[in-house]
């Protein structure tokens, strides 16, 4: 007898213990989104105002092509405020495609960088990239975009902002040295054959906003077996087009090893 009524009263602890947590679950506030970057911008930017950005990601999210209990990082929140106690500037807000506020990718889960930089004239940007979450095939929407400082109206204004996917060798690059310093380079597959890619180089027009000077049908072949992203295989290529570049110059090669830097047919190979 006394084991049983043992038995019961630990039953009733522990329903009771059950109870008041589901009770505290439900009653609980949801996580607070955590702060994964914040750079101070007065700074760098010399601004009138103690302008800040900060990226802020929501708790984690059942992920919409996984499957049951898998998960994916929360949305990312980016904000741009003149002061402590300013609202967020609608700038940084845009969805990854426009007019798409619904649209399941639409919404920016990864922050790829955010940095400042330095143009060729020495001016500061501020460089952001997001990206989606991933599609059933891996892809994702990513934006890259870049801000500069305005003094006389104290305020931050995108110059530069480009969408691309990432599944086909797709890249934006902030060029951070070497003649082409301060210049942003996209490249994207065409969609005939051959199947290359286009490589646009976009350069800051008079510090107001950037602008394409070149666009052309790379050399490099889609799955062509290059181990070099597109932008480093077609530098050489590039560079001679804005001519800043001509043959038996020193090859501008990539990052890292390449032991026999070589040209086929303006592709660069490090092998």
């Amino acid at each position: 007898m006394w084991s049983l009524k043992r038995s019961v009263r630990l039953g009733l602890v522990a329903a009771a213990v059950a109870i008041a947590a589901v009770s505290a679950a439900v009653g609980a506030a949801p996580p607070e989104p955590s702060v994964i970057a914040a750079i101070d911008l007065a700074g760098p930017f010399a601004t009138r105002s103690a302008w800040r950005f900060t990226a802020a990601q929501g708790p984690a999210i059942d992920d919409p092509t996984g499957g049951v209990g898998d998960k994916a990082p929360g949305a990312v929140r980016l904000c741009l405020r003149r002061d402590a106690s300013g609202p967020c500037d609608p700038q940084l807000q845009a969805t990854l495609r426009a007019g798409l506020e619904d649209d399941l990718f639409a919404q920016p889960h990864y922050l790829n960088t955010a940095r400042i930089v330095q143009g060729a004239a020495g001016a500061p940007l501020l460089l952001v990239q997001t990206a989606s979450l991933h599609s059933g095939d891996g892809d994702q929407l990513v934006f890259t975009q870049a801000l500069a400082y305005r003094r006389g109206a104290d305020a931050f204004v995108r110059v530069y902002g480009h969408p691309t996917g990432r599944n086909n060798n797709q890249e934006v690059r902030y060029i951070e040295k070497g003649p082409l310093k301060g210049d942003i380079i996209s490249v994207e597959p065409t969609e005939n054959a051959p199947f290359g890619f286009w490589v646009s180089v976009n350069t800051l027009a008079s510090g107001e906003a950037y602008r394409e000077v070149l666009r052309y049908r790379s050399a490099t072949r889609y799955g062509d077996g290059n181990p070099l992203s597109v932008i480093d295989s077609e530098m050489a290529n590039i560079q001679q087009r804005l001519g800043v570049w001509r043959p038996g110059s020193p090859l501008p090669l990539p990052a890292g090893r390449c032991p026999t830097p070589h040209l086929i047919h303006m592709e660069l190979w490090c092998g």
